[in-house]
C-alpha cells in the first residue's frame, strides 16, 4: 500500500501503491501509512520527505463503501482521530515534507497532500485539485476544514470546502492550494528533491507560535461578515436540505478558535454527524456507486457486438438536434445534420458556432480546436446523405405522422446495420417502430433540453428492438459524456412520466384555491430546481396540452382531473402557451425579471382554508415517488437503481433524498404507505399506494438493503 525507499539524497519517498486501480484511505492504507511514517522517525539521517504515488492520480479520496456501511458514529471518530494522528505525527517529525502530486488529488487525497510542508503538482490535462466531499453530503474528515483556512485565509477556503469544486492546477495554484506547478513526473521528483535539499520548512505554519490566520481569524469584523453572509447564502441555496455546508461552517468556525489538535479532534466528531445521516447515505449510494456503474456501461447487454461508432446522422436542426450536433461533433464524431433545407440545416449548425465561439471567446479553447469541431459538422437537405451514418437520431416535431415519414425516408438510404434511434419524450416507441422495416434496429433516445447541459439520456427499448441495437445506444451515451439508462416501452416512458406528475400536482394545488407563490417556493424549498408552474412554463403549457390531446386520441380515455382543465383553459381560452411565448404562469417582460401573471389570483382564488406549505411540500414529492414504483411495477424501469439516477439527473428529484426510490426507503415504506393512505383520503386516488408498496411494507421489505 506504501512502498518506503531512501535515495542517494537521503531522502525517504513514500509511494502510495494501492492494489487496485487508484489510491484511497482505507484500512490497509492507514496501517500501511503509519507503518511507514514510524520508520523513517527512526532515521536520522534523513533529510528529508516525498510523498508521492505510483498510480495515474496521487490519491482520490475515502474508501465510500466503508464510509456507507457505518452506522456506529464513535467507530467514525476514531477512524478520523487515528488518521488524524497519523498524518500529525508526519508533519511533527522535524524533517521537511513535500506533496509530489503526479496527478489527481481530491478529498482525502488533497488532504494527505495539506499534512505535508510543500505541494507540487504536475500541470496535467486531467489533472484536478479539490475537497468535493460535500456533494456527497459530507466533510473533509481528514483535518481539510482545518488546514485549508489556516493556510490560505478563511474566504478562499470556504469556496472550494462548501462547493465541493475541482480545480485545474493553474487554478489551484492561484488560490493557493499548491505551491507550485511541475511539467511531468521527472520535472516532479526534480522540483521536490530541490525543495527538501535547499528550501525545506520543517513546520507547518500553524505550529509556530506566532501563527496568525491569513487575512484574519473568525473574531474579526471581516471574518464575521464572511460567514454571515454566507450562512445567508447557503440557507438560499439548500433550503437547509442539506446538512453537511451548514456543519462545514461549523466545524471552520468553531475549530479556528482552538488549539490545532483540539480542531481536528471537533472535525472528527462533525465528520462522523455527517457520515451517518441519512442524506450521506442517499447521495454516496446513488451519486458516487450507481452513478459510476451506470457511466462505465453497466446497462450495456452482455454479449452484445462492439461497433466502434464514427458517423451519426441527425434528422431536425431544431434546438434538440442541433444540441445533439454539438455534443456529437465535440466528443469526435462526424455529424450529418439533416433538415428540410439547408437555410435550416445552417441555422441548427450555427448553435454549435456560438456555443464554441463563447469557449474561444473566454481562452477556453483555441480556435482551431473550434473550426475542427466545426468541420465535423455537414449540413444537408438531403436524405441520401446518412448513407454511411452508423446511427441515425431522429429529433423531428412530436407527431407520429411525421416521424412515421421521417423513419421511411431515411431508412431507403440507411446501411441495414445502421440503428435508427427516435428522441421522444412521450410517444411508445413500439408504436414509432411499426413505421420501420427493421424493428430490430428501432430503439428510443430521450435526450433532455439543454443538451449540452443536462447530463442523464434515457434509452427506450420496444418490442423489437435488439440487443446490439441498445449497446450501440449506450456506447454512443458514454462517448458524448452523457449517463444512460435503459428503460422498457411505455407512455412517457419513466422521466416523463415521473415528471408530469409534479407539473400537475402543482396545478391541482392552483386549482384548490392555494395561492401560485405558496406552490412555487415548496416546490424551491423542497429541493426541486424550480418551481411546477415555472417549469411548466418553460417546458411549455402548449405541448402538455398536445401530449394530452395525442394521449386521448391514442388510448381512448379522457384525462380528468382539475389540472388538465387549467391547462386546457391556458390554451382554448386564455392563449397563454408558456415562456417561448413570453406569456404563461408568469409573466416575461424584456430586459426584466419574470413574475407571476397577477391574473391567477382572479382565476383561482385563495379558498378559506389556512395554507400549509409543508403539506404542498409532501404532495409534490410523494406524487413523484408514488409514479416511480408504478413505472416499476409496469416494468418500465427494472431496478431502484435506474430509478433513482433517472428521478435525479432527468427530472431533478431532491440529490439529497438519493432518489425516488431512496426517497421512500428514507421515509420508511411503512411509513411512506401509511401517508399515502392519508393523502389519498384527503385529495384523491393518484395518492393510492401501489400493491408493490403494500407488499413490501407488509412483508417489511425495502428497495435496498
Amino acid at each position: 500500500m506504501v512502498d518506503y525507499t531512501v535515495n542517494k539524497e537521503k531522502i525517504a519517498i513514500l509511494t502510495m501503491n494501492s492494489p487496485t486501480s487508484v489510491n484511497v484511505i482505507n484500512g490497509d492504507f492507514i496501517e500501511a501509512y503509519e507503518a511507514a511514517i514510524d520508520q523513517l522517525l527512526v532515521d536520522k539521517n534523513l533529510k528529508g520527505v516525498i510523498v508521492t504515488s505510483s498510480k495515474k492520480d496521487f490519491m482520490v479520496g475515502g474508501d465510500l463503501e466503508l464510509l456507507l456501511a457505518a452506522n456506529d458514529a464513535q467507530q467514525i471518530i476514531d477512524i478520523a482521530n487515528r488518521l488524524d494522528a497519523i498524518m500529525r505525527k508526519l508533519e511533527t517529525c522535524g524533517k521537511p515534507v513535500v506533496a509530489a502530486m503526479n496527478g489527481t488529488a481530491l478529498g482525502g487525497g488533497y488532504e494527505v497532500a495539506l499534512a505535508c510542508h510543500h505541494r507540487i503538482l504536475v500541470d496535467g490535462k486531467n489533472v484536478r485539485i479539490g475537497l468535493p466531499e460535500v456533494t456527497l453530503g459530507l466533510l473533509p474528515g481528514g483535518g481539510g476544514t482545518q488546514r485549508l483556512p489556516r493556510m490560505i485565509g478563511i474566504q478562499p477556503a470556504l469556496q472550494p470546502l462548501l462547493e465541493g469544486r475541482r480545480y485545474r492546477p493553474a487554478q489551484a495554484l492561484e488560490m493557493g492550494m499548491v505551491d507550485e506547478l511541475a511539467t511531468d513526473n521527472d520535472d516532479l521528483m526534480e522540483k521536490a528533491t530541490d525543495w527538501v535539499l535547499n528550501s525545506g520548512n520543517a513546520t507547518q505554519p500553524w505550529d509556530e507560535k506566532k501563527f496568525r490566520i491569513p487575512g484574519g481569524g473568525v473574531q474579526t469584523p471581516g471574518a464575521a461578515m464572511v460567514f454571515a453572509a454566507t450562512a445567508g447564502l447557503l440557507l438560499k441555496k439548500t433550503a437547509g436540505n442539506y446538512p453537511a455546508p451548514k456543519i462545514i461552517m461549523n466545524s471552520v468556525y468553531e475549530g479556528l478558535q482552538m488549539p490545532f489538535d483540539r480542531a481536528l479532534s471537533r472535525e472528527s466528531r462533525y465528520f462522523a454527524k455527517c457520515v451517518t445521516s441519512g442524506v450521506a447515505k442517499n447521495m454516496i449510494r446513488t451519486l458516487f456507486y450507481s452513478l459510476n456503474d451506470a457511466n462505465k456501461g453497466k446497462a450495456r447487454p452482455e454479449g452484445a457486438k462492439e461497433t466502434k461508432l464514427e458517423s451519426i446522422g441527425i434528422l431536425g436542426a431544431g434546438m434538440m438536434g442541433a444540441g445533439i450536433a454539438y455534443v456529437s461533433a465535440k466528443a469526435g464524431l462526424n455529424v450529418v445534420l439533416k433538415d428540410v433545407s439547408m437555410e435550416a440545416a445552417e441555422k441548427g449548425k450555427s448553435y454549435s458556432t456560438d456555443l464554441l465561439g463563447k469557449q474561444v471567446s473566454k481562452g477556453r479553447m483555441e480556435q482551431a480546436k473550434m473550426d475542427e469541431i466545426l468541420s465535423r459538422i455537414k449540413t444537408t437537405d438531403k436524405p441520401s446523405d446518412i448513407s454511411d451514418c452508423q446511427l441515425v437520431i431522429e429529433a423531428v416535431f412530436e407527431s407520429r405522422e411525421l416521424k412515421a415519414t421521417v423513419t421511411k425516408e431515411s431508412e431507403s438510404a440507411m446501411s441495414e446495420s445502421a440503428v435508427f434511434a427516435s428522441n421522444t419524450s412521450t410517444l411508445p416507441i413500439t408504436g414509432l417502430a411499426e413505421a420501420s422495416s427493421r424493428p430490430g434496429n428501432f430503439v428510443g433516445l430521450h435526450f433532455f433540453s439543454p443538451v449540452d447541459k443536462m447530463p442523464l439520456v434515457e434509452i427506450i427499448v420496444g418490442e423489437k428492438t435488439s440487443d446490439d441495437a441498445i449497446a450501440m445506444c449506450v456506447d454512443y451515451t458514454r462517448l458524448i459524456g452523457k449517463t444512460p439508462i435503459v428503460v422498457n416501452d411505455g407512455r412517457g416512458f419513466y422521466t416523463s412520466r415521473v415528471f408530469s406528475t409534479y407539473l400537475f400536482e402543482g396545478l391541482e394545488c392552483l386549482a384548490e384555491g392555494i395561492p401560485a407563490a405558496v406552490i412555487e417556493n415548496a416546490g424551491k424549498s423542497v429541493g426541486m430546481p424550480v418551481g411546477p408552474l415555472a417549469i411548466a412554463d418553460e417546458v411549455s403549457i402548449e405541448l402538455m396540452y398536445k401530449i394530452n390531446k395525442q394521449t386521448e386520441a391514442d388510448t381512448g380515455e379522457e384525462y380528468k382531473g382539475k389540472a388538465i382543465k387549467i391547462v386546457n383553459q391556458f390554451i382554448e381560452e386564455l392563449k397563454r402557451p408558456g415562456k417561448k411565448e413570453k406569456k404563461g404562469f408568469y409573466e416575461y417582460p424584456d430586459g426584466e425579471k419574470k413574475y407571476l401573471w397577477p391574473e391567477l389570483k382572479k382565476l383561482y382564488p385563495k379558498n378559506d382554508h389556512e395554507v400549509n406549505a409543508g403539506e404542498v411540500k409532501t404532495r409534490l414529492l410523494y406524487r413523484q415517488a408514488i409514479e416511480a414504483v408504478r413505472a416499476h411495477e409496469d416494468n418500465v424501469i427494472t431496478s431502484p437503481v435506474d430509478g433513482d439516477i433517472g428521478s435525479i439527473l432527468g427530472i431533478g428529484f431532491p440529490p439529497y433524498t438519493g432518489g425516488a426510490f431512496s426517497f421512500i426507503d428514507w421515509i420508511g415504506v411503512k411509513e411512506f404507505v401509511s401517508e399515502c393512505s392519508r393523502l389519498a383520503e384527503q385529495y384523491g386516488e393518484r395518492f393510492e399506494p401501489p400493491a408493490l408498496l403494500k407488499k413490501m411494507a407488509a412483508e417489511n421489505k425495502s428497495f435496498y438493503n
